[in-house]
């Protein structure tokens, strides 16, 4: 008889709780269903883009690229005190220059990327293992087709730096590993992680949303069915 009155308590509460949390789930998965219905590439306007075909950067008068080379793109830091020309090809090779002499700067060893975790990670000095990846092979959790330096932290944290950069150009912690997990079981993408729009996750979100709308018609149900039967009694 005791637990009785404790699952009339439960089912009371179970109905409020239901009122504060029925309009925001109907609003999430309203957003939700609005956001995965084109894909992202459509939203940021990328299907508008004239393509066109790429042009090589031409930098007149200077020693920093040879005659002959393709450049994408150069980028210049400070790496070490002194300024640094990160130059791209079209072909997607990657190498740096010293800005100042025009020499060529030799891609980094994995004493070099041990040193740069060590300068720029908090507790980058506590490395457990330092591996090379060529672009073809990087793991999955990098997901950029670049050669670099992997340098494994006590922590679980992994530091990529590029072998032709110089640059850290990424940092796993274990947490992110499971974010990264969570977010492809979010968009139902576990292979890549990247499809924020496809049928099975629309499909989902509109079968979440009409659930979600009615359950709140539910509660107005249930409320009017209460109502009358305490009149009755």
């Amino acid at each position: 008889m005791a637990a009785k009155p404790l699952m009339q308590h439960l089912a009371k509460w179970h109905i409020w709780l239901g009122w504060l949390v029925g309009v925001p789930i109907v609003m999430w998965t309203a957003t939700g269903l609005f956001m995965v219905a084109k894909p992202i590439q459509e939203v940021r306007g990328e299907h508008l883009r004239v393509v066109s075909e790429a042009q090589p950067l031409i930098l007149p008068d200077s020693d920093i690229a040879s005659a002959d080379a393709q450049l994408k793109e150069m980028r210049v830091k400070m790496q070490d005190g002194r300024a640094v020309a990160i130059l791209t090809t079209l072909d997607g090779v990657t190498s740096r220059v010293d800005m100042a002499s025009g020499e060529p700067i030799a891609p980094i060893d994995a004493e070099r990327a041990r040193a740069i975790a060590a300068a720029r990670i908090v507790g980058g000095e506590n490395v457990r293992a330092v591996t090379f990846f060529e672009a073809r092979d990087v793991p999955f959790e990098f997901r950029r087709p670049m050669a670099v330096w992997q340098v494994a932290l006590d922590d679980g944290t992994h530091v990529y730096i590029g072998r032709d950069t110089g640059e850290i150009e990424a940092v796993r912690t274990s947490w992110w590993r499971w974010f990264d997990f969570m977010w492809g079981l979010h968009i139902m993408d576990l292979s890549e992680r990247e499809d924020t729009s496809h049928p099975i996750l629309i499909a989902f979100a509109a079968l979440s949303l009409t659930g979600a709308l009615f359950g709140c018609i539910l509660m107005f149900r249930r409320r009017k069915t209460r109502a009358a039967t305490e009149t009755t009694v």
